[in-house]
């Protein structure tokens, strides 16, 4: 158990209205210093909301906040301060090149002409942006665009950033590009809260993962305990004829005493196994029926299993504004 010390985040009880829209509904949250903690919800749930509320761009509805030791709502300088804040959208001046961009955001941290400079060809260097410098930012790519928002949100290095969805929109490349960003933040000894409606970025990046529905945590833990609560074991099968899929669902549901869904394969079934031994019964009845197997596999369920496990929902299923129904829609980055 952390102290409230220890902990880089403590919240109790956080809640955000819209008029009649209530977008956190009572949110309890741990973050320990250092790592990656992520929070996994569909669009809409209240991530964005929740992270403004922290990082003092909204008012806090009620409960109570600490972030870094210092209190939300009678600290909020203190926090500033300490953090930072890339948003869903750049938050970058377009007419402007990559290098003046970050020019102008060191000498507004109080930077020095030389030691501005120097700071900013130090990010533009390691974010793999020297090259695009001197270009204007409305000719970035959406990549790139996203790495240069997250230099410029650590021209002086924060003890803790809010990354809210970084690699939404992104191609693949990107998405890598910015986890190899966020490791080498958190490896310079930076605390992450990541918000991201994709699951599998969450398995990558982050310690401990809090999963928030409808405005509320649903269930917090490393990816292991979130997936050992769904069940011991998620078998995957596999049918050589499609046509047998739906004989070999009635079939692995009466031996394995689960439910067996089917999956986007028109081949594929999946079942969460809660006993591991009547799975040895599952490809001998198979086979006694004339069911051929292409793959048979007993795994870890994944994360999406997980979230459709607590939600009854896909991750994907929910759709919503970036905004949550927050009127203010803020754009900007605050540090």
């Amino acid at each position: 158990m952390h102290s409230q010390r220890e902990l880089a985040i403590h919240t109790e009880g956080l809640v955000k209205r819209f008029g009649t829209n209530i977008a956190v509904a009572g949110v309890d949250l741990a973050v320990p210093t250092g790592g990656v903690y992520g929070v996994l919800g569909p669009n809409g749930a209240g991530k964005t909301t929740t992270i403004r509320m922290l990082a003092t761009l909204l008012e806090i509805d009620g409960g109570t906040a600490r972030v870094l030791g210092h209190d939300v709502a009678r600290e909020a300088d203190a926090v500033r301060s300490k953090v930072s804040l890339t948003g869903q959208f750049a938050s970058l001046d377009e007419d402007l090149t990559g290098t003046e961009n970050l020019l102008l955001l060191a000498r507004l941290f109080g930077f020095s002409r030389a030691a501005a400079r120097a700071r900013s060809e130090q990010l533009l260097t390691a974010f793999d942006l020297s090259e695009a410098g001197s270009r204007q930012v409305k000719t970035f790519s959406g990549g790139m665009r996203r790495r240069l928002d997250i230099a410029a949100s650590i021209i002086v290095t924060p003890e803790l950033i809010f990354l809210d969805e970084p690699t939404t929109g992104l191609d693949p490349r990107s998405r890598n590009q910015v986890w190899e960003i966020v490791r080498a933040l958190v490896a310079g000894g930076t605390t992450v809260l990541l918000t991201t409606q994709y699951l599998d970025e969450a398995d990558q990046l982050a310690d401990r993962i809090a999963v928030i529905d409808h405005g509320k945590v649903i269930a917090e833990g490393t990816t292991g305990e979130l997936k050992a609560s769904v069940g011991s074991g998620a078998l995957h099968v596999r049918v050589m004829d499609p046509s047998q899929r739906a004989a070999a669902a009635v079939l692995l549901t009466d031996v394995l005493g689960v439910d067996v869904t089917s999956e986007s394969d028109p081949a594929a079934l999946t079942a969460r196994i809660s006993d591991p031994k009547r799975v040895s019964l599952a490809l001998p009845a198979l086979d006694d029926a004339g069911i051929a197997v292409a793959t048979f596999a007993l795994g870890q369920p994944s994360l999406d299993e997980v979230f459709l496990a607590l939600t009854g929902h896909p991750a994907e299923s929910e759709s919503g504004s970036a905004s949550e129904n927050d009127p203010t829609a803020l754009k900007e980055t605050a540090s």
